[in-house]
């Protein structure tokens, strides 16, 4: 399995090229994409060809995880004749959200197909998805991603975004990559956010004997270095920073 990484900003960042979250996932020449949200259609268009994708699989319905279902509907709607369609696995309500944005009813079903994301394992070609539910907004999720090839290798664990750390200890498995949003950098988290911060990632990850972790959707304010020395004290294992454009084998 290989991760591209299409887009790992925050909701806002003044950081050049800061797009919002959006993950690739590729393997036998299939691909999935965990959220999309602003900016992120272009790097998910220069990946792979967005017509093709087995699936969009939406974390929770904040705009920045999933506002870029609006070209990637309008690519699928006005480039082919007859358009074409992608699946869209996401929390009860997307389509309607999307629709209420051109308030235009059927602006979704045009060219997505819509299903009800809900806790369990499921899946999607050759890859085997455990969703379950985390601390942040309403019908969050965070997500496990496996080889249906090799249903006992390591994966890759998403946070989407997530406001408790321990919320993500069901879903490791050792050796397992935590790709995990670390919004308030070095930390701390100020009271009442539901977000993380990279000791809290670095914590977990240790505890639950992740293999590597990548940091995401950290706020542009931060010094990045910082946050990985930071996450660096509390794991020993490998810890990056991901941008847009990075390309990393599973």
């Amino acid at each position: 399995m290989e991760l591209i990484v299409a887009g790992a900003g925050p909701a806002y960042s003044a950081r050049p090229g800061a797009v919002g979250a959006a993950y690739v996932l590729m393997e036998d020449g299939h691909a999935i994409v965990l959220d999309l949200g602003q900016g992120a259609y272009a790097g998910l268009a220069r990946a792979v060809e967005p017509s093709t994708l087995d699936a969009v699989v939406v974390s929770h319905l904040h705009p920045d995880h999933f506002v870029d279902l609006i070209p990637l509907r309008h690519y699928l709607r006005y480039e082919f004749e007859p358009p074409r369609r992608v699946r869209v696995v996401a929390p009860r309500g997307i389509d309607r959200r999307l629709d209420d944005l051109h308030a235009e009813p059927g602006f979704a079903a045009a060219a997505l197909d819509v299903e009800v994301l809900a806790e369990g394992t499921f899946a999607i070609g050759p890859f085997a998805i455990e969703a379950r539910r985390v601390t942040h907004g309403a019908d969050s999720h965070a997500f496990r991603v496996v080889s249906v090839s090799r249903p006992d290798g390591p994966g890759l664990v998403y946070s989407g975004d997530c406001g408790r750390a321990g919320d993500l200890v069901p879903l490791i498995r050792p050796g397992d990559t935590l790709l995990a949003e670390a919004s308030f950098g070095t930390g701390p988290v100020p009271v009442g956010d539901v977000h993380l911060d990279a000791p809290a990632v670095a914590a977990v990850a240790a505890g639950a004997g992740a293999g590597r972790v990548l940091l995401t959707h950290v706020l542009g304010t931060y010094d990045f270095d910082a946050v990985v020395a930071s996450a660096r004290a509390g794991f020993d294992g490998d810890v990056r920073i991901v941008e847009p454009g990075d390309r990393i084998e599973l």
